[in-house]
């Protein structure tokens, strides 16, 4: 048996308007886990959800994100930005190198709510849960205009996805800089 390696860059894409992902190692490979590398769009929120048997792993590469994984005191259904926990937990900002880990029934998210691309690391556990879904979505995504919030819930309840809070893309809008003419 020989084990994998991929050049920087390389990999099976997945690309479309709101995220960019490369699997690294599946299934098909003889994985276990599901490993991706993830390009985290400006304005992309994945909202808070949870997963009954899927642990993930997440470690920021480049950028950063903000990031929650713990049991909210209150669960609130519009926007997970300002839960806390009873310990006090709160949503932290995650740069290079800071990584997260979630073990099923963990209530998470993360949004880059910077004006930069974010790119991170991916690990699930069992595989192939999200590379089927990252398929999926992918297609959802493609098809272009409004995204059908009933098909991404559909979608996520066949993948072990309990969305407690939407998954919203919201790019920031570029204003164009007035030019100021200098005078001779």
């Amino acid at each position: 048996m020989s084990g994998l390696i991929l050049p920087p860059g390389q990999g099976r894409k997945l690309i479309t308007k709101a995220q960019e992902v490369t699997f690294k190692a599946t299934k098909a490979d003889g994985s276990d886990v599901s490993i991706f590398e993830v390009i985290v769009p400006p304005g992309f929120d994945v909202g808070a959800h949870v997963h009954a048997d899927s642990q993930e792993f997440f470690y920021v590469l480049e950028g950063e994100l903000e990031v929650m994984a713990f049991e909210p005191a209150l669960r609130t259904e519009d926007s997970w930005h300002d839960w806390e926990s009873p310990e006090g937990d709160q949503a932290v900002r995650a740069t290079e190198g800071a990584c997260m880990f979630v073990p099923p029934g963990t209530p998470h998210a993360f949004r880059n709510a910077s004006d930069k691309p974010a790119r991170m690391l991916f690990q699930c556990l069992p595989s192939p849960y999200h590379e089927t879904y990252f398929e999926e979505i992918a297609e959802i995504w493609a098809a272009g205009g409004i995204v059908d919030p009933q098909a991404i819930e559909e979608l996520r309840r066949r993948y072990d996805v309990n969305q407690l809070t939407p998954l919203r893309y919201d790019p920031p809008t570029l204003h164009p800089q007035s030019e100021t003419k200098r005078g001779a």
